[in-house]
């Protein structure tokens, strides 16, 4: 009997996380079984901390890590990729040998987001909302992508200035603009983004009000649950070309599958697949 592979999602607000079904469609493509958990720390009773040990000694050979604890992950695993440990941020992680082991798919699966629906177009002014750990991600894969001037806001503007520190030792010739007012910052930009929890199941809003997003030419939002939020219902009544979070929730999922298994995933069955 071919052994079961134990896989989990370590997050807050993630009852309808769509990541379960991915990685058992995944596996079903190679006759092989999951058993994928939804783990909770505050449903658990203990801090992100406690959980994350007490899974890291139960058997699992992976987890995915999301909202808000990805900055969390980053402190308690291996990094090995330069990129990753400059990002700060961890969406993935590997139990092995040497490990626990952690990986940012967030980065590399924005990057194929954004080719698949802009092709080679350049980003850009972009404007970002939200400077936690998947807009830390967001941030150097858009600098990988050409980015040459960021404006980023946070509520927490020591955190928008933190990352846009670390991008300038990344890209020193990268302009960059930090504030709290999406609305102020939004002025000019050609991209805009969204890397908070506003406009996911449970968090219903926008971080920015139609009006600011005239003259923009395109915007992603990174919440997936649900596809289409008000933020890219706004932006695509203004005429921008929108990428869902659900092309980032492919991406990094089955570069996540990769990690974890070492095998092979063919991303159009499985499009199909999550669409039945």
């Amino acid at each position: 009997m071919t052994e079961t592979i134990r896989l989990g999602l370590v997050g807050d607000n993630i009852a309808k996380s769509l990541s379960p079904r991915l990685h058992m469609l995944a596996a079903a493509q190679n006759g092989r079984r999951v058993v994928y958990d939804r783990l909770m720390p505050a449903e658990h009773g203990m801090t992100f901390e406690a959980l994350f040990d007490d899974v890291s000694a139960a058997g699992y050979r992976g987890v995915n890590i999301t909202y808000p604890y990805k900055e969390n992950a980053a402190a308690r695993v291996k990094i090995d990729d330069p990129l990753v440990a400059a990002i700060g941020a961890v969406n993935t992680v590997l139990f092995d040998e040497g490990g626990p082991h952690g990986f940012n798919t967030d980065y590399s699966g924005f990057v194929a987001a954004y080719r698949r629906i802009r092709g080679d177009a350049l980003p850009g002014t972009v404007l970002m909302i939200g400077a936690g750990g998947v807009g830390k991600a967001i941030a150097f894969a858009l600098v990988a992508l050409g980015l040459r001037a960021f404006h980023i806001v946070d509520r927490d503007v020591s955190r928008a200035e933190s990352l846009a520190q670390a991008l300038k030792a990344a890209r020193p010739d990268l302009l960059t603009e930090t504030g709290a007012d999406a609305a102020v910052l939004a002025r000019g930009v050609a991209g805009l983004v969204n890397c908070t929890p506003v406009g996911m199941v449970g968090h219903e809003g926008t971080p920015l009000a139609r009006a600011a997003m005239a003259g923009a030419q395109w915007a992603f939002d990174a919440v997936y649950t649900p596809p289409e939020t008000r933020f890219l219902q706004d932006a695509d009544a203004e005429g921008l070309q929108v990428i869902s979070g659900y092309e980032l929730f492919i991406g990094q999922g089955v570069d996540a599958w990769r990690i974890f298994t070492g095998l092979p995933v063919d991303e159009v069955r499985l499009r199909e697949a999550m669409a039945d």
